[in-house]
């Protein structure tokens, strides 16, 4: 399909999908976007910066757009996502893939059949320090690996400061909100980068300082089968933007701050050096270069970078971490 015929379809109408929009007419300025409200309501195009807007997915997947973007709330990513992909239209899909694992065998099986022409948005591996921070891993910079900490918290009135965030997708638990799978970006990124774990702890809490009903704070560890164990604390809490990782390995320590988009290296007895830095990194970016990404995952030139299989493991460790809280237990992942 030329540059000038290019058809692009985002499911939803809110802030992420309104970013993937923007993004879509930027990268292709002679093509056409369209819109799907999530929910069935009435939108116009210029609500939400499309060139035009379809009832209902059904429309939209018979359009035949080059690739469709889910955007919708968690509970309806696999319904949107497989009307597209059912219809032959290649589908990248907001994280997480589903709001939860438990009933969805079946949504999980068709998905499967089209795994090369899915990928799924978790934006921080195309951060320019994630990649970097890979890279040092894989040549051993810390040596044998120790152990992990990673930290993230914003203070969720904070993050569309415009809006009531407690109608926010990420403050309602029917929409599929809540820390744990609204940060679940820690949970994807810490599989990448360190591979997958055998079981895990974990305590959830809602604090009551929001007004919201869902978890607002997560305290989790995570175990490999060889005993490497990482500490993850998730929370909408912190008034100032935190996020972080630390590896402390035989070698040294590597301390990761993807909000500076920094990454500095403690090595024996050597002052703290700066490895990484790229403090002026248009965060958009990520977004952008996950499109161009998809387009080549959608045309066949590539293949997906978080695939199928990513986020159904990351969506069965945030199940799995939900029953560690319940039922106050090491809850191991299936193989």
């Amino acid at each position: 399909m030329s540059e000038s015929r290019s058809r692009h379809v985002v499911v939803g109408s809110g802030s992420i999908a309104r970013r993937h929009l923007r993004n879509l007419k930027h990268l292709y300025p002679d093509g056409e976007t369209a819109c799907v409200s999530a929910s069935g309501r009435v939108i116009g195009a210029n609500d939400v910066g499309a060139d035009l807007v379809f009832a209902d997915v059904s429309a939209a997947a018979a359009w035949r757009p080059e690739f469709a973007v889910i955007a919708s709330p968690a509970p309806w990513h696999l319904t949107h996502a497989l009307a597209f992909l059912e219809a032959g239209v290649p589908t990248l899909i907001e994280k997480p893939l589903a709001a939860d694992i438990s009933g969805a065998a079946d949504e999980l099986a068709r998905l499967r059949s089209h795994a090369a022409r899915v990928d799924i948005a978790y934006p921080l591996r195309h951060l320019s320090s994630a990649v970097r921070m890979r890279q040092l891993l894989q040549a051993q910079q810390a040596g044998t690996v120790l152990s992990v900490m990673c930290e993230v918290g914003q203070y969720l009135p904070d993050w569309r400061p415009d809006d009531d965030y407690r109608k926010n997708v990420s403050a309602q638990r029917r929409l599929g909100g809540g820390a744990l799978l609204e940060l679940s970006h820690e949970f994807d990124y810490l599989r990448w980068l360190f591979g997958d774990f055998a079981d895990v702890q974990c305590a959830l809490r809602n604090t009551g300082q929001l007004d919201v009903d869902v978890e607002d704070c997560v305290d989790a560890l995570l175990r490999r089968s060889d005993g490497l164990v990482a500490a993850v604390h998730l929370d909408f809490l912190q008034r100032t933007v935190v996020r972080r990782c630390k590896v402390v390995g035989s070698a040294g320590t590597l301390h990761w701050d993807l909000a500076l988009n920094r990454i500095d290296w403690e090595g024996p007895r050597a002052p703290r050096e700066t490895l990484f830095s790229e403090p002026g990194f248009d965060r958009n970016e990520m977004y952008l270069h996950q499109l161009r990404h998809f387009r080549e995952v959608a045309s066949g030139r590539s293949v997906p970078l978080v695939a199928v299989e990513d986020g159904i493991a990351t969506l069965a460790l945030v199940d799995a971490l939900r029953r560690a809280d319940a039922e106050g237990q090491r809850i191991k992942l299936k193989s």
